[in-house]
This record gives C-alpha cells, structure tokens and sequence, in this order.
C-alpha cells in the first residue's frame, strides 16, 4: 500500500539528485524553478523522513553523506528514465515545446547568435530559451544546459555533437599599428610586436604558425612550414571582443577568431598579419553544438541545433580571410 507521504517524497528524492549534481542549493532551484529557501526546506523534510541526514553543507559546498549519495546512486537512473519518457512524450504532442537552456562564448553569443534568435522564437512559439553567454567552460549536466556551443578541436566523446560551422584563428591590427610598427612579414618577427594575448592559465604564451607551399625544388612536393614564437605584449584578456578593442585602439597585434575579426577587415579597420601562415591549436578549427549523450534528443533541442545549423552554414570567413 502507498503510503499518503510518498509523492512528497519521490519529488525531494529528485530534487536530492538535482542537489548532487549542482553541489549548490542556488543553482538547484533555479534549475527546478523554485525558491532556495524551498530547496532547503524540502531537503530538511527528506532528512527527516529518512531518518539520516543526507547533505553536508560547509561554508562554500554542498556535498552528500555516505546515505545521501547511496540515496542519488539508486534513484539517478530511475529520474534520467522518467525524465526522458515524459519528453518523448511531449514531442508526440506537435509543436515543440519546453524550455532550451544554452551556454555559448561572449563574442560568438553576441554577434552571430543573438542576431537569429527572434526568427528562430517566431518559427517556434512554443519554445522558450535561455541564453546563457560566458566565456568558461560549464559543466552541462551540472549545471543543467541542454546545450553548449563551443569551437574546439574535438567536441569530449562523451557528449553529442554537431558540427555548426568551419571557424579558424586570425592575425589582424589596425593600420595605425602597423605605421607605427611595420608589417612583420615571418611569425618570428612577432616576437618583437606588441601582441594582444588570450588569457590562459599558463603565464607565458606561445603562438603556432604552419605555412603550407608547393616546393619546386623537390619535384613540385607540398610542403609545411612550421613555427612556433614566443609573444608577449601589453595586454591579455579572456574574452575576444576586449581583445578587439585593442586590436581597433591601435594598441597591438590581435590572435582572433574568425567571427570576430571579418567585420573589422570587411570594414577596413582592421589589416590581415601574416596572411599566408596558420595559427594553429588556439581557438579550434569547427562550432559545434554539444550536449550530454542520451538516447534520444528532445525535438526542441534539435529545432535549436537546425537553427544554427542553417544560420551559421557560410562560416564566418569573408574579404581578406580566405582559406
């Protein structure tokens, strides 16, 4: 016989699993949609009706007793099945629908995503988005995004991806740089320019360069160039869009992503440096869209990934940044 307590309980067992990934009442109730007292609160009632306290707060983390990990080791698989039964439900119900919680890069978010966001909610008046624009990496599933869109090497195995865009890394500065400066012509002159730097965790930086020709002189063989330079200069910055300010202040030489820097080339603000050499290994070579493996995709998330898809398909090189 079920006991009257028991729906109350099955939903703070969940909310419990939440807690687990998050390691923050904060972020499991926005996860949830409910209050950080109410968080708290529930949690308080599954202790009691447990018998055993299940969470063990400090000061900066949530962690789980050995009986509140037991707890979320048993019931983890039955929630992720419930959860993924009810949304193949939903999406045999016609119109997608639900909510889509996105991360993707400050600069990338800000000048290509945002721009086809109204179109794709006007196609789709049943799906709601959040948008979540930083330049960290996140951990999806704990921190409950449905989709991370990142330009990388090579997307984790573990996680669904598809391929959004080719993207590569440019060198640009302004032409009041370059009168000031002169126009380095091989990677090793860089070493004595003024380079606007990516902020890494390493404190040095070193910057990859492959030239790829037709060598005459050994049959008419393609041949690869390859150069690695140490730089330095006065300013780094985590964030592409700070380092184009710089890059348009005249300030130095700017490694950038190809959809930052094509509108300040289109314009003329910005000069191509080194167009012949690829900066290799910096900021990847594909846009993907990413998210936790399962077994079955919700179709408002796959409306969303289409919707990059298409609004993205050109890349971002144009006038001056030719492959």
């Amino acid at each position: 016989m079920t006991s009257p307590s028991a729906t109350p309980v099955f939903a703070d067992l969940h909310l419990l699993t939440v807690l687990a990934q998050t390691r923050s009442y904060t972020q499991a109730a926005r996860r949830l949609g409910v209050s950080k007292a109410s968080v708290s609160m529930r949690i308080a009632d599954l202790e009691r009706a447990a018998g055993v306290p299940l969470v063990r707060r400090t000061t900066r983390s949530v962690g789980l007793t050995d009986a509140g990990q037991q707890l979320v080791d048993d019931t983890h698989a039955a929630f992720t099945h419930i959860a993924q039964s009810f949304a193949n439900a939903r999406d045999l119900a016609g119109q997608p629908r639900g909510l889509v919680r996105v991360t993707a890069p400050v600069a990338l978010g800000r000048q290509h995503i945002a721009p086809t966001l109204a179109a794709f909610l006007h196609q789709h008046p049943e799906i709601r988005l959040e948008l979540d624009l930083s330049d960290r990496f996140v951990n999806l599933a704990q921190e409950g995004f449905d989709l991370a869109i990142r330009h990388t090497q090579a997307p984790p195995d573990t996680h669904v991806a598809w391929v959004l865009c080719e993207t590569r890394s440019v060198l640009v500065a302004s032409p009041d740089y370059l009168a000031r400066k002169g126009m380095p012509t091989h990677p090793s002159a860089l070493a004595a320019h003024d380079c606007l730097l990516y902020l890494r965790d390493t404190p040095g930086q070193n910057w990859s360069f492959v030239r790829r020709f037709t060598d005459l002189a050994d049959g008419g063989n393609a041949v690869a160039e390859r150069v690695i330079v140490a730089v330095h200069g006065p300013l780094r910055a985590n964030n592409s869009e700070v380092l184009r300010e710089a890059v348009s202040g005249g300030v130095g030489i700017g490694l950038l992503p190809d959809f930052t820097a094509v509108t300040g080339v289109q314009s003329g603000l910005w000069v191509p440096v080194l167009p012949d050499w690829q900066p290799q290994g910096f900021f990847g070579e594909r846009v993907y869209a990413i998210r936790p493996w399962a077994a079955q995709v919700p179709r408002a998330v796959q409306c969303f990934v289409d919707h990059l898809r298409g609004a993205l398909a050109g890349g971002f090189t144009g006038m001056g940044l030719s492959r």
